[in-house]
């Protein structure tokens, strides 16, 4: 198997796992960092290594378009191209088409684009991702999905589901067949289905059982945060994930904020990734045990204290909260790092927390002290 995966413990729906792969293991429930461009933007793999990351996400679409594949897949696939040597999940690039509103057109065989860069036309087949994606050396594959946008009519929910299950068993077949061409003992990743649906319940259930009668080793849940409520996106998750094998690993897809991963995680979910934490930090906006800071606020200008009093992350334990709002108002580029380092080192902390509270049996009284802390209605300071 390219991938295996283990629970090691429960508590309710919450699950902690191990997930094996050809470059490493995974402890889970885990945060995947967002590698868009082969690099986590301002950290270098050391860093990422020294926050706690233990698997990052890089992106097909930019990949693809540059440097190409097939310029990383020369150069010993895209592991050794960015130094990172741990395990590694890229994305099929459909959201990102689906993304380029008024250049993307999508039928039956795939999505036809134009890029961003410079309005060429190009075009993604499910044989087509999965063939980028294994010149890029992925350890976890994702198949060529269909999401829609909120609200969507229920004919268009349900073309997307078709369309998404027929694209993910022609990603089946486009891997096996690539098995079979090079070897069985080859280094292939492993293909995850993806749950679509929107928020309708019965399509999202169709989805499920559709996919899991394909039996891929791991599946995702997609098309959420797509601007449904936040009620409502979260009903739609949990009610996915119940669905899924509790053999195979569970990934929630672009999620989310400190109280999604929380929430998250009680719902059984095993793997997260999103740009938040290190897109916000980029912007000044930290995640902190006592709610969001936004370090460019005057308050900070004489503040001596750390930026989190109880992180014990390189920023946090060398730096005042007035040093690093200096940083950031020159525009100094070490603001970008530091504040980087922080909000990354404080996700992997939350479910590493909440990892250990599963084995304990523990988890109600950690998730509860970890919702009063991070509760988005705190709001930004």
């Amino acid at each position: 198997m390219a991938v295996g995966f283990a629970l090691t413990g429960t508590d309710g729906r919450a699950r902690r796992g191990r997930l094996e792969t050809a470059h490493g293991t995974v402890e889970t429930p885990a945060f995947m960092a967002v590698g868009t461009q082969a690099t986590v933007k301002t950290l270098s793999p050391q860093d990422l290594r020294d926050v706690g990351t233990q698997i990052i996400v890089a992106n097909t679409y930019h990949l693809y378009l540059r440097p190409s594949h097939e310029i990383i897949r020369d150069r010993g696939g895209l592991h050794a191209f960015m130094g990172w040597e741990r395990p590694i999940l890229t994305d099929s690039g459909g959201f990102q088409a689906f993304s380029l509103k008024g250049l993307t057109s999508v039928s039956e065989e795939g999505v036809e684009f134009r890029s961003h860069l410079d309005g060429s036309r190009h075009r993604f087949t499910p044989d087509r991702v999965i063939e980028i994606q294994t010149a890029l050396g992925s350890d976890i594959l994702m198949p060529l999905d269909d999401p829609v946008s909120y609200p969507s009519t229920d004919e268009r929910t349900r073309r997307s589901v078709d369309v998404t299950t027929a694209w993910a068993r022609r990603c089946r077949e486009a891997l096996e067949n690539l098995r079979r061409k090079i070897g069985e003992n080859s280094r292939l990743g492993a293909l995850f289905g993806i749950v679509q649906g929107g928020v309708i319940a019965a399509e999202r259930r169709r989805s499920a059982e559709e996919l899991v009668g394909l039996d891929f080793p791991g599946y995702a849940v997609g098309g959420l945060c797509l601007g449904e409520p936040k009620g409502l996106m979260v009903e739609m998750a949990e009610g996915a994930m119940a669905l899924l094998p509790e053999e195979k690993p569970r990934y929630w897809m672009g999620i989310g904020t400190p109280e999604d991963l929380v929430r998250g995680v009680l719902a059984g979910v095993d793997l997260f990734d999103c740009v938040m934490p290190t897109r916000n930090a980029r912007n000044g906006c930290m995640f902190t045990s006592c709610g969001k800071i936004m370090i460019k606020n005057t308050l900070y200008r004489e503040d001596e204290s750390p930026l989190d009093p109880d992180c014990n992350c390189y920023t946090c334990r060398t730096f005042s909260r007035a040093y690093l709002r200096h940083l950031f108002v020159t525009e100094e580029l070490l603001a970008l790092r530091l504040n980087t380092l922080h909000n990354l080192y404080f996700y992997n902390r939350i479910l590493s927390e909440l990892r250990e509270a599963v084995g304990r049996n523990d988890l109600g009284a950690v998730a509860r002290r970890w919702l009063d802390s991070v509760s988005e209605e705190q709001g930004a300071a």
